[in-house]
């Protein structure tokens, strides 16, 4: 974010709101203005405003995410069509699996987590509904990015490759061969290249042609699966809700994700 955007109300309170996160789920006044690096006195300010807005909760000397922002989040186009077409068979994924099942979509170099299945036994406490991740070091960034043109490998580049674990693919070269590698094996692994002791495997779901509305993905101990024999059982998955999505209305499912040309968010209309 800009210096602009960083001095007006709106940029503000999205800094302040992307402060919280997985690792942050509450945090103190001067924990927020040491995260988003503004003076504590304009944090001040500004964190009031949304306590009263409803779209943060006070708790002693301590704030979190209010409720407003999930009154807000269930209109959604993502939470609402995408989500509730592939829920069903996210349902017999995980029924089939019983390990950890993901669904999310591209937002630039990250993975948007639109839903997570994990019973009693969660693989990783990493991802979260709502939640994001690299797309460098996860099986549906990886292969999303890969289907998503030119524009998402830039996107990803840009951003760099940091390293989560020792075995996150950090240089250009390697990726490039990767996302070759997934086009023409129509899936994605990740092994161990986000979080140690975990891997992944995940298809995207295509409505006809172009670019990917989603992905799913199958997270599991290392060694608790077989990954070329889940990838079989993803990638039909993936395809059952692709062909309900576009049966439905092929042609506003593809709004909900992909990034254009310049590795945005794809934001269409009809």
């Amino acid at each position: 974010m800009d210096t602009d955007d960083c001095r007006s109300a709106l940029g503000r309170a999205d800094l302040i709101m992307g402060a919280f996160d997985v690792a942050h789920p509450t945090l103190s006044l001067p924990g927020i203005a040491a995260r988003v690096k503004l003076p504590r006195t304009s944090v001040r300010r500004t964190v009031q405003k949304l306590v009263d807005l409803g779209w943060l909760e006070r708790h002693d000397d301590r704030f979190a995410i209010g409720s407003r922002m999930f009154e807000i989040g269930g209109l959604s186009p993502v939470q609402n069509r995408l989500r509730a077409t592939a829920l069903p068979h996210l349902e017999d994924l995980y029924e089939a699996t019983h390990e950890t099942v993901h669904l999310g979509v591209l937002m630039g170099s990250q993975v948007l987590y639109v839903e997570k299945l994990s019973g009693h036994r969660p693989a990783t406490r990493l991802s979260r509904v709502g939640g994001r991740m690299p797309a460098h070091c996860t099986a549906i960034g990886k292969v999303l990015t890969a289907y998503s043109g030119p524009g998402a490998e830039v996107a990803l580049r840009h951003t760099g490759l940091p390293p989560r674990t020792p075995a996150t693919i950090t240089s250009r070269m390697r990726l490039e061969s990767e996302l070759r590698t997934i086009r023409g094996a129509g899936v994605a692994f990740d092994r161990e290249e986000c979080e140690n002791g975990l891997v992944c495997v995940a298809a995207p779901v295509r409505v006809g042609a172009g670019t990917p509305a989603a992905a799913i993905s199958v997270t599991a101990a290392t060694g608790r699966v077989q990954l070329t024999r889940m990838a079989a059982v993803v990638l039909a998955s993936a395809h059952r809700i692709g062909r309900e999505l576009a049966g439905a209305d092929g042609r506003s499912a593809q709004r909900y994700s992909g990034v254009t040309s310049t590795g945005q968010p794809r934001l269409c209309t009809g």
